[in-house]
């Protein structure tokens, strides 16, 4: 049965656009900011995670890291060399009290039964993930939506204060690489970089003045091809201000069940959306190239779910085949593997390999039989560290349980999102020179499903997130014919930063570049 998406009265609850307040162009630390906070007041955020990252978990094996950090929840937090941050006095900027907050297990369409499609347009939704960019550091060059303001000389005028009483401006990244120590996007840090909504903590924290470095279309061809001509969304957040495994969570469950830090997260008590799917007999695979991001929740089974979790090269067959199911779940190289080098654009990686990477899903699903009825959302599962100059606003807590932290560090539990990431949306159905300026987060991916097929909300964030259909225009097809994008680059030509190094902070003299530190 089709349903008139106009008239759909939960597309998202209180998520208007975010005001441009110009915080990350000042200079001042706010009232109450941790001002006297320097780096060296910030190691030990940086310290016991950075040891069980990711990498460390795909080394060790996930529930060798369960057991080395106490059952999930990581040890030796580095308390002792922290100041806490208290809770915002700002507005979270929730949903007015006249709007009624759905709960878990609402139904986007009440009056038609669960798993009615409800857009048969689209036969195929596709989420692409990457990692750790925040907005700007990405696409705030592109000229599209709220990026960078400009000075006269069309360079950044956003700045953040460094420890030494200097400000440190928004400066072009000198090569592709990311070190894998910063920057930093723990629970903690990404507070300090919230410094109270002015976003002036970036530099101070743990990421350092790498914090402030950015990409152009000189080093990622394609994704700024891309995200010159689909749309973008210039106000999607990730889902929790903090690292990578927790906004997975929200992406798979619409909640991390109290998880900050990246370890194995508890079962959720509504089970994931892809349960749910499995439960109304929708289709689904995660393609996976060496960690399934559903090993989050499915390490060990069942057979029913690891039975849809697939090598990459069955995503490229299907998509030649036309035979995409109904969701797919696409994961990128998290780590190096031999001689394949990561494509995710995380930790110790070039950004170009991921540049390559999204060039070759996108063109694979471009030139698909399945190409006229599919949707592709691409995006970041958090924000790595980076400066970004819109601070987070308030969201809708996906449950009671509260951050797995000690109470100096609960600031304001998940009653907020994460900073922002880049948001793409590749469709025939796709809005031509169009940026979508309503709040999203990872869960608007869940909304989209859940409206597509009026299935339960998993949570409450879930249950009001927006569903992302202000991307697309159903009713016209503008890239029925695929458009020619750029060529991404070869990443094999320009990678001497793997072998040499990026330059990172704090190696002097590179980053941060001389010209990028002024006197306050």
């Amino acid at each position: 049965m089709h349903k008139d998406r106009s008239s759909n009265p939960d597309a998202g609850v209180g998520h208007d656009t975010v005001a441009d307040t110009g915080a990350g162009t000042g200079t001042g630390t706010g009232a109450g900011a941790p001002g006297s906070h320097d780096i060296a007041g910030t190691t030990g955020s940086n310290s016991t995670e950075a040891r069980f990252s990711r990498r460390r978990i795909l080394k060790i094996g996930a529930y060798g890291a369960m057991a080395a950090t106490g059952g999930g929840i990581l040890a030796g937090c580095g308390h002792a060399a922290r100041k806490p941050i208290p809770s915002s006095s700002k507005s979270l900027h929730l949903p007015r009290q006249s709007q009624h907050i759905f709960e878990s297990g609402h139904l986007p369409y009440p009056h038609l039964e669960p798993g009615t499609d409800t857009i048969p347009e689209i036969e195929h939704i596709v989420v692409l993930m990457e990692e750790n960019r925040s907005f700007d550091h990405l696409l705030g060059m592109l000229g599209r939506g709220n990026g960078f303001k400009l000075d006269s000389k069309g360079l950044p005028t956003a700045t953040n204060p460094y420890h030494n009483g200097k400000l440190i401006r928004a400066f072009p990244d000198p090569n592709p690489c990311r070190t894998e120590a910063q920057p930093v996007q723990s629970w903690y840090d990404s507070h300090f970089q919230y410094d109270h909504g002015t976003n002036q903590g970036f530099a101070r924290s743990a990421s350092g003045p790498a914090a402030m470095g950015y990409y152009t279309g000189a080093t990622v061809p394609f994704t700024y091809g891309l995200a010159s001509t689909f749309p973008i969304g210039d106000s999607y957040f990730c889902s929790v201000m903090g690292p990578t495994f927790p906004n997975r969570s929200y992406l798979i469950a619409g909640t991390s069940s109290g998880l900050v830090k990246d370890a194995l997260p508890p079962q959720p008590a509504h089970g994931t959306i892809v349960d749910t799917l499995d439960t109304h007999g929708i289709s689904w695979r995660d393609y996976y190239s060496d960690l399934p991001t559903l090993d989050l929740f499915y390490l060990s089974g069942p057979q029913s779910i690891r039975k849809n979790i697939v090598p990459i090269a069955q995503f490229y067959a299907d998509a030649q085949a036309g035979t995409l199911p109904s969701f797919s779940l696409v994961d990128p190289q998290f780590t190096k593997s031999g001689t394949t080098e990561g494509n995710s654009e995380g930790e110790g990686e070039d950004i170009q390999y991921g540049d390559a990477f999204i060039a070759r899903v996108v063109n694979a699903v471009m030139t698909g039989p399945g190409w006229s009825k599919t949707m592709l959302v691409i995006t970041y599962d958090e924000h790595g560290g980076y400066f970004d100059h819109v601070p987070p606003p308030g969201a809708v807590p996906p449950d009671n349980i509260p951050p797995d932290v000690t109470a100096d560090e609960q600031y304001d539990g998940f009653a907020r999102y994460g900073f922002r990431v880049p948001a793409i949306v590749v469709s025939p159905y796709a809005k031509p020179n169009y940026v979508s300026h309503m709040v999203y987060d990872h869960t608007s991916i869940l909304k989209l499903v859940e409206t597509k097929w009026n299935l339960p909300a998993l949570t409450a964030r879930d249950a009001n997130a927006a569903n992302m259909l202000d991307f697309l225009d159903l009713h016209h097809a503008a890239f029925a014919t695929p458009p020619r994008l750029p060529a991404p680059p070869d990443p094999a030509l320009l990678n001497s930063c793997l072998t040499s190094g990026p330059g990172g902070s704090p190696s002097p003299g590179k980053i941060p570049p001389p010209s990028a530190i002024i006197k306050s």
